[in-house]
C-alpha cells in the first residue's frame, strides 16, 4: 500500500470520528440548554430600589416584591414588570438620562394673562403596599406609562393651576417661595377647588415723590383690584380640595424644587421698566434726602455755631463774673487781712504799752528801791566816813602824841620798800664822752665826725686787746 494513500485514509477516519463525537455532544447539549433556560426562567433576582410585579398567566395572580432577594416563578408562563421606587420628573432640566428627566419647562399663564416658563423638578416615591402597587399596575401596566400618564401630567396640571392663583408681577416680585409651598401642598393633599373672582391685592410701594414730604422714601400699602383664581373654602375656612390621583396609588411627593423662572418678553420688559422707574424714583428720593440732609446739616452746623457762640459768650460772662467775684473776694480778704493787721498792731501796741507800763512800774519800783538803797548806802557811807574819820583822828591824835616813833616807823617802811624794789637795779655810766665848746656840745658836723672816728678807733683797740689776752 502506498504510504501517501495510507496517510490520507487515516485523516479521513479521524474526521469521521470527530464528526460522530460532535453529533453526540449536540444531541446531549440541546436538552441541557433547555434545562438551563428553564431554570433561569423559574428564578427571579430582585434589586434594591425597584418594585417588581410578578404576573402568573396560568392563575392570573399578581405578586409584588419590594426588597432585594431571590424568588421562584412559573417558567414561560409568567411576566415580570419592574417599577422605579423613586422617580424624578424634571421640567427644564436637560442633564437627565431618561426622557422624563429631559422635559421642557412648564409654561404657565398667570392671573394677569402674562406667560412664564417655570423649571421645576418633582421627586415621587412609590408605595410599599402590595395592594396599591397591584392597582397601579392594573391601570398603567409598566413604569413608562405610569410616569407619562400619571406623574408628568399631574405635575404639569398642578403647576399650571397653581400659577393661576398669582399675578405675573406678584410671582416674579417675591411670590416664588409661597408658590412653591402651595404647589407642594396641592400635589400631596389635592388640588384646591377654585373659582375666578376679582379680589383686592395689597401691594407695598414707595410713597409719591414730593418736595415737601418727609416720608417720600417710605413704603406705603396700596390696594389694587385684579382677577385671580382663588380657593373655595368651607365653613371652617379650610380650602376645599379635589381628589388627589396620587393618593389612591399610595404615591408620595417627597421633594419639589423650582429653578430660575423666565417671564415672557412683555412681562420681562414691564418688570425691567418698573425696576428702572423704581430705581429712578429711589435715586430722586435719595437726591432729595441728600439735599434735605445737607440743608439740615447746614442748619445744624449753624445751630451748633450759634450754640457755641452763646456758650462762649456765656462762658466769657461767667469768667468775668468769676473774675469780679475773685477780685471782690481778694479785696475782702485784703481788707480782712488789713483789719487783722491793724488789730494785731493795736493789740501789739497795747501789749507793748502794757509791757512798757509794767517796765515803767518795775523801773519805778526799782528806782524807788535804788533810791532807798542809795539813801541807806549814803547813810552807811556817812556812818563809815564818820567812823573812819574818828579812827583817823584818833590815829593822828596818837601820832601827834608819839611823833618821833611815827616818823621812825615811816622811814623804816620807806627803806624796806626801796630795798625790795631796787635791789636788782644797776646804773651803768658811759665809758666815753666827747663834746665841744659851749658847755661840751658839738656845734659842727666836723666835731661829730671827729668824735665818731675817735670812738671807732677806741673800740677796735679794745677788741684787739681782748684777742691778745
Amino acid at each position: 500500500m502506498d504510504t501517501k494513500n495510507l496517510g490520507q485514509g487515516l485523516k479521513m477516519e479521524e474526521r469521521r470520528q470527530l464528526a460522530r463525537t460532535g453529533l453526540k455532544a449536540a444531541i446531549i447539549g440541546i436538552p441541557l440548554l433547555g434545562l438551563g433556560l428553564t431554570i433561569n426562567s423559574s428564578v427571579l433576582m430582585t434589586d434594591a430600589g425597584y418594585t417588581y410585579v410578578h404576573q402568573n398567566n396560568m392563575t392570573g395572580e399578581l405578586d409584588v416584591f419590594t426588597e432585594p432577594g431571590i424568588h421562584f416563578r412559573m417558567p414561560f408562563l409568567s411576566k415580570i414588570t419592574q417599577y422605579d421606587q423613586v422617580i424624578t420628573v424634571s421640567f427644564g432640566n436637560n442633564a437627565g438620562e431618561d426622557f422624563y428627566q429631559r422635559l421642557d419647562p412648564v409654561q404657565v399663564r398667570f392671573a394677569d394673562t402674562y406667560i412664564g416658563q417655570i423649571p421645576v423638578t418633582y421627586r415621587f416615591k412609590l408605595s410599599n403596599d402590595p395592594e396599591a402597587v397591584k392597582k397601579m399596575h392594573r391601570e398603567f401596566r409598566n413604569n413608562s406609562n405610569l410616569i407619562d400618564a400619571l406623574l408628568v401630567k399631574n405635575a404639569r396640571n398642578v403647576t399650571v393651576i397653581t400659577a393661576t392663583q398669582y399675578t405675573g408681577e406678584e410671582f416674579f416680585q417675591g411670590g416664588l417661595n409661597q408658590f412653591k409651598s402651595k404647589l407642594g401642598d396641592q400635589l400631596r393633599e389635592g388640588i384646591y377647588l377654585t373659582e375666578r373672582r376679582q379680589v383686592e391685592v395689597e401691594e407695598l410701594d414707595l410713597a409719591p415723590v414730593g418736595l415737601d414730604q418727609s416720608d417720600a422714601n417710605k413704603l406705603q400699602r396700596t390696594q389694587q383690584l385684579v382677577w385671580k383664581t382663588v380657593p373655595v373654602r368651607d365653613a371652617s375656612g379650610q380650602p376645599i380640595r379635589q381628589d388627589n390621583p396620587l393618593q389612591q396609588y399610595g404615591i408620595h411627593v417627597t421633594q419639589v424644587t423650582i429653578g430660575d423662572p423666565q417671564p415672557e418678553k412683555q412681562l420681562d420688559q414691564l418688570l425691567a421698566d418698573k425696576k428702572r422707574l423704581v430705581a429712578d424714583r429711589i435715586r430722586a428720593i435719595q437726591e432729595q434726602e441728600t439735599s434735605k440732609a445737607q440743608a439740615e446739616t447746614e442748619q445744624l452746623r449753624k445751630e451748633i455755631q450759634r450754640t457755641r457762640e452763646v456758650q462762649d459768650a456765656q462762658r466769657t460772662k461767667e469768667l468775668a463774673v468769676i473774675a469780679q467775684q475773685k477780685e471782690v473776694a481778694v479785696a475782702q480778704q485784703i481788707a480782712k487781712r488789713e483789719i487783722v493787721e491793724v488789730e494785731k498792731t493795736k493789740q501789739l501796741a497795747e501789749v507793748e504799752k502794757s509791757k512798757e507800763l509794767a517796765m515803767a512800774e518795775a523801773n519805778l519800783a526799782i528806782q524807788q528801791a535804788n533810791a532807798k538803797a542809795a539813801e541807806f548806802e549814803a547813810l552807811a557811807i556817812l556812818a563809815k566816813g564818820e567812823a573812819e574819820a574818828a579812827i583817823l583822828k584818833a590815829k593822828y591824835d596818837a601820832y601827834g602824841a608819839n611823833r618821833d616813833v611815827y616818823l621812825a616807823e615811816l622811814n623804816r617802811d620807806i627803806s624796806t620798800s626801796l630795798y625790795h624794789n631796787l635791789k636788782d637795779f644797776k646804773v651803768e655810766v658811759p665809758k666815753h664822752y666827747f663834746g665841744g665848746g659851749d658847755g661840751g656840745k658839738m656845734t659842727t658836723n666836723l666835731d661829730v665826725i671827729t668824735g665818731l672816728g675817735a670812738l671807732g678807733m677806741m673800740e677796735k683797740t679794745e677788741a684787739m686787746q681782748k684777742v691778745q689776752q
